[in-house]
């Protein structure tokens, strides 16, 4: 045998040590497959990160989207990761609620814009599922921007639209809190009060107004009811942009399996969240968990029901081998391993989201000559204190005070009356 001969050979056994030779097969598989069906993450919260870190001044040296090191997520990172579609969170949290929460989003949301504006050679912008498979062709990561919460339309339907109007393809119905027309996955642990049982008659006016505009209704951090409620009425098919399997880790945030029956019939998406938290309910958790969800929602609910939704940047612990985005195909690989097909791969990488997506837009033109919905919510059912009676009765302009801000000067009254 030669030296080379036996260099070579030494050089395969150290790589079969390090990571076993049927294992390498698989990761070179994935990476042969993801290069021409790349993944399409349902939820990322990079531009949380952006406001946190820089209040949102991405021309910032230390904001450079190349060279952010401290984050999941980065140019370099999705580029490894073969991430070809990305939905953006543009997430506030629930303390906005009543308050500033339309302001928040609306400055999310253009941070999404100005990322594709200062990358233009990374990304590429899109609403459509026309546009992600163009973004998959000019070897961009097509960005797409979700809501997180329906805090963030401070229950208007305008709100909604203009939403829509500005890039916005998905809209998560709550997040950590009811809204005053939907009820969260608090609801479940007994944490926040039933409101709802799923969705009030307005709640149900923002499920339809959805369907008319092509917007994706996410499941995401809703109740068990809710998600019933909008998978029994929905007129498209829905996803579940970052949770897990409830079999497998019984936080209520994750999908149980009756359910995840309901998506099966529906043609919609579960998108399996990272967080060690909804995947093994523990602090610590392996890539293998991951897959272990992934198996568990093609065994319950099939192959076209699976996505991921890795939520990275917005988690605080992640399984090791998935520690960033530039991991996604080591999932692959594993699923491989587990005999998954190289279908059923594409299908879980990107072809479901598409699916769902372009049925979506069916059901949009289909309800091309449906008129907007107009009736906004009872003005009773909003919450604040600091709201004006504009357009709800001839006391325009007052602001509603609510039964607390009502008792000092109750009492002040009747200690003059009595």
């Amino acid at each position: 045998m030669s030296v080379g001969s036996v260099r070579a050979l030494a050089l395969a056994l150290a790589l079969c040590l390090v990571l076993p030779c049927t294992g390498q097969q698989h990761l070179e598989e994935a990476e042969r497959i993801m290069t021409t069906t790349p993944v399409v993450d349902g939820h990322n919260d990079l531009p949380w990160q952006l406001l946190k870190r820089f209040n949102n001044q991405l021309q910032l040296p230390e904001a450079n989207l190349t060279l952010l090191n401290d984050t999941h997520t980065n140019i370099p990172k999705l580029r490894s990761g073969h991430v070809g579609g990305q939905f953006w969170s543009v997430y506030v949290p629930c303390d906005t609620q009543n308050k500033d929460a339309v302001k928040r989003t609306l400055e999310q949301i253009d941070v999404v814009h100005r990322m594709c504006e200062l990358y233009p050679e990374t990304f590429a912008c899109v609403v459509d599922s026309a546009g992600i498979e163009q973004a998959f062709k000019d070897n961009k990561v097509a960005s797409l921007i979700g809501v997180e919460g329906g805090h963030s339309i401070d229950s208007s339907l305008g709100v909604l639209r203009t939403f829509y109007r500005l890039g916005v393809r998905y809209m998560t119905l709550t997040h950590s809190c009811n809204t005053p027309w939907a009820d969260n996955w608090l609801v479940d642990t007994g944490d926040d009060p039933v409101q709802h049982h799923g969705l009030s008659s307005f709640g149900l006016t923002v499920l339809e107004e959805m369907n008319r505009l092509g917007m994706i209704v996410d499941l995401a951090h809703v109740s068990v009811e809710t998600m019933k409620v909008v998978l029994n009425h929905s007129k498209a098919p829905v996803i579940f942009s970052h949770s897990s399997a409830y079999t497998l880790c019984s936080s209520r945030r994750n999908v149980p399996d009756d359910v995840l029956r309901m998506v099966a019939s529906k043609e919609s998406l579960v998108m399996i969240n990272f967080y060690n938290a909804y995947v093994t309910c523990g602090d610590t958790a392996k890539l293998t968990d991951v897959a272990d969800h992934m198996d568990h929602v093609k065994k319950v609910a099939g192959v076209q029901s699976v996505g991921f939704g890795g939520d990275y940047d917005g988690v605080t612990g992640l399984p090791t081998g998935l520690e960033d985005v530039s991991k996604y195909p080591a999932l692959v690989a594993e699923l491989l391993a587990r005999n998954w097909t190289e279908a059923e791969v594409k299908q879980a990488l990107a072809e479901n989201l598409l699916r769902v997506f372009k049925k979506v837009e069916e059901v949009k033109t289909t309800l091309q000559g449906t008129a907007p919905r107009e009736t906004p919510i009872a003005f009773e059912e909003l919450e604040g204190t600091c709201r004006t009676r504009y357009g709800y009765s001839d006391g325009a302009g007052t602001a509603r005070l609510s039964p607390a801000a009502l008792v000092l000067p109750l009492a002040l009254l009747l200690s003059l009356l009595f």
